[in-house]
């Protein structure tokens, strides 16, 4: 029998890194978590039991969230075990390799599109319609300060973070009647596993940013 908690939020890429930190967190401020990594992925199944042994409730779901079959599989799994998801936090993302522009093809921004706007395109649609049902959601797509200021070398990423930013400010819009908020956060360095070799003279912090569409809030201000 299905347990059927009052907020229900999903953190993909959630196994490691920034991704298994936000997880913690909506966990400690009483959300059942759905903790989400690649398929084969074991830190998936260790995030959740983590959460479990601090009190917390959460369950792993194995899935590529820039696979469409995956995807409709992930959010009928979650509706199932933990109930329909309210907060979708929009984390995964894939390899970011460094090359100058003239060695950058389009397959290659094609892997970034596919985790910064594929991803959050197939995800909506499997999750969007029951939130409008509701009459309440939460999205929060996790940007980069690299769209604002881009360094050599990572131009289709900052491309896709570009385009990230665009599909969060039209959802922002749309859906705001519906009660859904949509919003971006842009984090500057973060010291997570991904970037173990990055060198020190390029870990200089950077100040946090925060674009966001019409919010409909819980409560007046």
């Amino acid at each position: 029998m299905v347990v059927r908690h009052e907020r229900v939020a999903l953190v993909t890429g959630s196994s490691r890194g920034l991704g298994a930190v936000i997880a913690r967190r909506l966990a400690h401020d009483g959300f059942a978590v759905a903790v989400n990594g690649r398929p084969g992925d074991e830190q998936v199944a260790a995030v959740g039991r983590a959460i479990r042994a601090g009190g917390g409730t959460a369950e792993g779901f194995c899935a590529d969230v820039t696979d469409e079959d995956q995807v409709a599989g992930l959010a009928a799994a979650i509706t199932d075990r933990l109930g329909p998801v309210d907060v979708l936090v929009l984390n995964a993302t894939g390899p970011q390799p460094e090359a100058p522009v003239t060695a950058v093809g389009w397959a290659d921004h094609l892997a970034q599109l596919d985790f910064f706007v594929k991803s959050p395109v197939l995800l909506g649609r499997a999750l969007l319609p029951g939130m409008q049902a509701r009459r309440y959601g939460r999205i929060v797509q996790v940007d980069s300060e690299v769209a604002h200021r881009p360094p050599p070398g990572r131009s289709a990423y900052a491309t896709a973070k570009s385009a990230q930013i665009g599909l969060t400010r039209s959802w922002a819009r749309e859906l705001a009647p519906f009660g859904i908020t949509v919003n971006t956060v842009a984090p500057g360095f973060v010291p997570v596993e991904r970037h173990a070799g990055v060198p020190t003279t390029s870990r200089r912090p950077q100040p946090r940013q925060l674009i966001t569409g019409p919010v409909l809030r819980d409560q007046p201000p």
